[in-house]
């Protein structure tokens, strides 16, 4: 333990019967205003700034180019004040805003890192919006071009299933899979008010007819507007016929004499 500075920030201690103590206050106060609530200008600015303004943070990045700068190693506090350049000791854990950026970094024993690469866990979030702005309608809130799940495997500490639990609270209850074209509704898929598997589907978002229902004590599927296409053809001359693609089988009537 130094008698000198405090263990973590390395603040100066004030001696008993020390002259000039404010210096050593100023000292203290200067290193506390480079550590509290950090805030820097850059971690990717590699050349020096020219005209530096009082207080200006940076974060070095590999390789600096300046007098002040140079031979630095990356990952280095600076910070300018009263016309120079000083490196200011980061202790484990400081996290830091980077303005150019709008990232959070905390600084690690293998130096500074992103937070969301130092959470383990994010707990009792009551809103969530990737790529977009959650709202009280919308909690969880996504917006991109592709997800992914995938399982955690055996060598990961997983079993190699995946398996999204889906759970509504009473059998009234709409629990269901929307799918939407210009936010217009055009099937829903899922257990819709009561607790049979269905599908519907809407031409406008508007009016809605089932398409089929699976019961679930017996299995049997319900198709609500038939499950078959039937089209009839007449002939009334010789020719040739060509079954269309969607066809499963072919019922033939021969109407007429010889």
């Amino acid at each position: 333990m130094s008698e000198d500075f405090t263990a973590r920030l390395g603040l100066p201690y004030l001696a008993a019967g020390q002259m000039q103590k404010h210096v050593t206050l100023n000292a203290a106060l200067s290193r506390l205003d480079a550590l509290v609530q950090t805030a820097v200008i850059s971690r990717s600015v590699s050349n020096q700034p020219a005209t530096p303004a009082d207080g200006d943070l940076y974060i070095l990045p590999q390789e600096p180019v300046g007098p002040a700068w140079s031979g630095r190693p990356a990952g280095a506090l600076m910070r300018f004040e009263a016309g120079g350049w000083a490196e200011v000791a980061a202790p484990v854990g400081l996290i830091a805003l980077v303005l150019d950026a709008g990232v959070i970094v905390v600084r690690s024993a293998a130096g500074w890192r992103p937070l969301g690469d130092c959470l383990g866990e994010a707990q009792g979030l009551s809103r969530l919006g990737v790529g977009t702005t959650a709202d009280a309608a919308n909690p969880l809130a996504i917006k991109s071009n592709a997800a992914l799940f995938t399982a955690r495997g055996s060598g990961e500490g997983g079993d190699g299933d995946l398996r999204l639990t889906l759970n509504k609270e009473a059998a009234g209850d709409v629990l269901s899979l929307l799918f939407q074209s210009g936010y217009g509704g055009r099937a829903e898929l899922g257990l819709v008010g009561d607790e049979d598997l269905s599908l519907k589907v809407s031409a406008d978002g508007g009016g809605w007819r089932r398409a089929f229902a699976v019961d679930r004590a017996t299995g049997r599927v319900a198709f609500d507007q038939g499950a078959t296409r039937r089209e009839t053809s007449v002939f009334t001359a010789d020719g040739v016929y060509a079954p269309p693609t969607w066809a499963r089988w072919i019922e033939v009537v021969c109407v007429g004499g010889a």
